[in-house]
């Protein structure tokens, strides 16, 4: 199916995690996705409680003040490993996205990500993931934590793979090296809008 038949109709408000931002604006902006917007802050991962807590809060509003569907994207494994997200889902009478979390979105959905990692040793990184782990970075230095430590984090890591979803690949690899990870570019992928507007309509269309 052509990209440019995949333009959905119906009107719709996405609860989003905002590791997406760049991407589901972009799409809106360039009129191939009609949605209302609403994001939670890629910042609370770092405690699946934070996300938890947060995200219930927003659905609970929005499913308040929306007068049409509502679509959860966020990945299965954001809650946790045992499907957590999808029973979250289902308690609130949501349809989400079929994919593990955001790379797997920029890559495609439905877990496509771990065949593109078969050895579990690369990071995957688009924009928004940068900016996660850049504020990271940031938050730990202020709390005392060390160059050191923080470099141990990604011990085991070949290398990273940057995802260009936006058309900018300059500016990604550019804000990779000011995020301060000390990983190595190995790969700067094009992957386009595509994928994220595949799975978002798919899950609009099970709704």
């Amino acid at each position: 199916m052509k990209l440019k038949t995949l333009i959905q109709k119906t009107k719709v408000c996405l609860v989003c995690c905002s590791v997406l931002k760049e991407e589901l604006l972009l799409l809106v902006k360039q009129g191939k996705l009609d949605a209302n917007l609403v994001f939670v802050s890629k910042y609370f991962h770092v405690d699946y409680e934070l996300v938890e807590k947060n995200l219930r809060k927003v659905l609970e509003n929005t499913l308040k003040s929306s007068m049409g569907k509502v679509v959860l994207i966020y990945g299965d494994l954001c809650l946790g490993q045992n499907g957590e997200m999808k029973k979250l889902a289902e308690e609130y009478g949501v349809v989400k996205v079929d994919a593990l979390n955001c790379i797997d979105c920029q890559l495609g959905g439905k877990g496509i990500s771990l065949t593109a990692d078969p050895e579990h040793n690369l990071m995957f990184m688009g924009p928004g993931m940068i900016g996660f782990f850049a504020h990271m970075k940031e938050q730990m230095l202020k709390q005392g934590v060390d160059e050191a430590s923080l470099d141990g984090l990604f011990s085991g890591i070949k290398g990273a793979v940057l995802l260009d979803t936006c058309g900018d690949a300059e500016k990604l690899r550019e804000d990779f090296v000011r995020s301060g990870v000390p990983l190595k570019i190995l790969e700067t992928r094009c992957v386009g809008l595509e994928n994220v507007l595949r799975l978002v309509l798919d899950a609009i269309n099970q709704c």
